[in-house]
């Protein structure tokens, strides 16, 4: 039999690459990371075959500062080796973010925003001419062709309320980087009823990322 013949037809689906954040601080009951697990599953449910990378945010990103500032606004080829070290972890994080495909975001809201960690990351991350670039038009983001889901736990705030400093600053940071292909799931309110929070937020990734045929029947 010829091979071509063979193989005609025949293709090979490229790995989905997905960089995966939490930024709970209760890494070891998150509710947020749960529910990531459970998107992840699902994804997975798809048949499409996926490599994934997480980072722990709690442990990632400290706070910019003035060295930071510093080095972030001197030419690339005029850093000095100081300067280079000190963005270090942003170049890193930036990788990640060209690395991946997808990217699943998990977090709780508190007081109303986002964790500080998250919002460490955010400053990393968003630097001009690297992740985003202002032109005549405004700014314009660089990590287009990519896509984020957006996990999101609140104790008593709703998602989408006058009080959700959360949702829609998620999706202004993805876009403002080029990434505004974006889904948000919520788990809300929890404290009056997490259990029927959870379930909501679980049947909505379900309805996004339904398992394969093949899959449901194994």
């Amino acid at each position: 039999m010829n091979s071509n013949k063979a193989n005609r037809g025949l293709t090979t689906k490229p790995k989905t690459r997905i960089l995966r954040l939490d930024a709970s601080a209760n890494t070891g009951a998150s509710d947020s990371s749960k529910l990531a697990d459970k998107l992840i599953r699902q994804i997975r449910l798809r048949g499409q075959e996926i490599e994934v990378r997480s980072r722990d945010l709690n442990l990632a990103a400290p706070f910019i500062d003035g060295s930071w500032i510093e080095a972030n606004f001197t030419a690339a080829d005029d850093r000095s080796a100081t300067q280079n070290q000190v963005l270090g972890l942003s170049d890193r994080l930036i990788g990640e973010l060209n690395w991946a495909d997808h990217i699943v975001l998990a977090t709780p809201m508190y007081n109303f925003g986002v964790p500080a960690t998250l919002k460490a990351w955010i400053d990393q991350v968003c630097r001009a001419g690297v992740t985003f670039r202002y032109t005549e038009n405004g700014p314009e983001g660089l990590l287009a062709g990519k896509s984020a889901d957006i996990v999101i736990t609140t104790g008593g705030a709703p998602l989408g309320s006058a009080v959700d400093f959360v949702s829609g600053y998620l999706k202004q940071v993805f876009a403002f980087i080029g990434i505004d292909a974006t889904n948000i799931f919520g788990a809300d309110q929890m404290n009056r009823d997490a259990q029927s929070s959870i379930a909501r937020a679980q049947a909505q990734i379900d309805q996004t990322y339904p398992a394969a045929a093949t899959q449901e029947m194994a």
